[in-house]
């Protein structure tokens, strides 16, 4: 992408306008995508974190597996999940705020003893692979805010601050190179003028 420019002071200021902008925000985004790349790196381990706890869950449960059989189907229902917004480094990003679930009535003496303490880890396992969705959401999320974040570092870095640069150096050049052949025609027709009236 070249600049278009004229040769002129108006498009010289401007463009030292637009260089100063882009002076200025470059090291905000930098910053931005440092504190993006260690939120990313957060998020991973918050994520690995909760699968961790999933897969211990259900290591625990295996011993159990022969009595999830009797455990009515549709006890545990969840009604809503409410999520919160966060902004991390002005990326909004979802965090759990809490689960609420619907649990069918059931006769404490007609179903097993151990039924009631099935229906809390069925809701801790919910409220866990709620927790891995969002984290994976959550990482999703910043990752494309940090890539698109690098992409306009680079592109203020590398591409548009040099040719900014460059354009205003041509500028410059151009209108020194004006002033001087200005200059050295009035000296001429002031050496003509003096020839002529002596």
């Amino acid at each position: 992408m070249a600049i278009k420019f004229q040769y002129n002071k108006t498009f010289l200021q401007q463009l030292n306008r637009e260089l100063k902008v882009r002076e200025n925000a470059l090291p905000t985004l930098i910053a931005k995508e440092s504190a993006l790349r260690l939120e990313v790196k957060k998020a991973k381990e918050q994520a690995q974190e909760f699968e961790t706890r999933i897969a211990k869950e259900h290591e625990t449960l295996t011993a159990t597996n022969r009595l999830w059989g009797e455990m009515p189907t549709g006890l545990v229902k969840i009604n809503k999940v409410d999520v919160i917004v966060k902004k991390i480094a002005g990326v909004k990003t979802p965090i759990l705020d809490k689960v609420i679930f619907d649990v069918s009535r059931y006769s404490l003496v007609a179903e097993a003893a151990w039924i009631p303490e099935g229906v809390e880890i069925l809701k801790r396992l919910a409220e866990l692979k709620i927790c891995v969705e969002l984290a994976r959401k959550k990482v999703t999320i910043l990752e494309y805010a940090r890539k698109k974040t690098t992409q306009k570092v680079n592109l203020y870095e590398k591409v548009q601050i040099p040719e900014y640069n460059e354009a205003i150096r041509k500028i410059k050049r151009f209108m020194e190179d004006e002033d001087n052949l200005a200059k050295s025609s009035q000296k001429i027709l002031k050496v003509k003028i003096a020839a002529e009236a002596a």
